[in-house]
């Protein structure tokens, strides 16, 4: 139930029915010379879509820019600041509060996000709304360890795969071999354990980590359902506590 295409009689239904919300968040920022823009925001897309089918959640629109001003220094990248970011999402957390559905996910598809939506779910939780972060790679490591073959966690193999599963037209497979060519093995750079890569291009020319050459349909396909399967039982995990287990506690005797 994509709430966008709803009128607002329809929609009344739609949340006095849904029980839980998803809001996918991702972001518009490069993703080498092969993956487009969207990569993030059309990832966690096409999850919280996938998962609301299987579940009858309610998916709210998506949020595509996000905490991504490391990657500034390559063209297109967009990005707003963490505390916008999480006031932007605790807005459309209260205003969908208001129509009487407290419980929604952030379906997270960048890793710059994380702190300022788990942050925004804190606060949330004060105010009776309760907000969860779902971080679709670190909710699958099972399915990711079978079906990657290779290293790199921005635009690599993995990434790769889903968004040729989502809309093959935006890989440009001819650039995969300037990806790593000007890339990095792996996220970021580090002299005596100490993170000295504040910005992607300190450590990657060409915005890219790993090898895409190993990407495929039929991996992004497996990765996503996983995503989804997942998504769709803490949705369902959720929507059945009792208030009073998702309530802040009181002071211990």
């Amino acid at each position: 139930m994509e709430l966008s295409r709803m009128s607002w009689a329809q929609a009344r239904e739609a949340i006095q029915k849904a029980g839980v919300a998803l809001l996918p968040v991702g972001s518009t920022e490069q993703h080498g010379p092969h993956l487009p823009l969207g990569t993030d925001w059309l990832t966690a897309q096409e999850i919280a879509r996938r998962a609301g089918k299987k579940g009858g959640w309610l998916v709210l629109p998506t949020v595509p820019v996000g905490v991504s001003e490391h990657h500034r220094q390559f063209w297109g990248t967009l990005w707003v600041p963490p505390e916008v970011l999480r006031d932007y999402v605790m807005g459309v957390a209260r205003s969908l509060a208001f129509h009487g559905l407290r419980r929604l996910v952030f379906v997270n598809g960048h890793g710059g996000n994380t702190a300022a939506l788990e942050e925004a779910a804190r606060r949330l939780r004060l105010e009776g709304i309760y907000a969860f972060v779902y971080v679709w790679w670190r909710a699958i490591p099972e399915t990711i360890a079978q079906v990657i073959e290779s290293g790199g966690s921005h635009a690599a193999e993995m990434e790769t795969a889903v968004v040729l599963a989502i809309a093959p037209e935006l890989v440009r497979r001819e650039n995969y071999g300037e990806a790593v060519a000007k890339g990095a093995p792996e996220w970021g750079k580090k002299v005596e354990g100490v993170d000295v890569g504040f910005d992607t291009v300190d450590f990657s020319q060409s915005g890219a980590t790993g090898d895409p050459a190993r990407a495929t349909v039929e991996k992004g396909e497996r990765i996503l359902q996983a995503a989804a399967e997942r998504l769709d039982a803490f949705c369902r995990w959720l929507a059945a506590q009792p208030e009073e287990a998702l309530a802040p506690k009181p002071h211990l005797p």
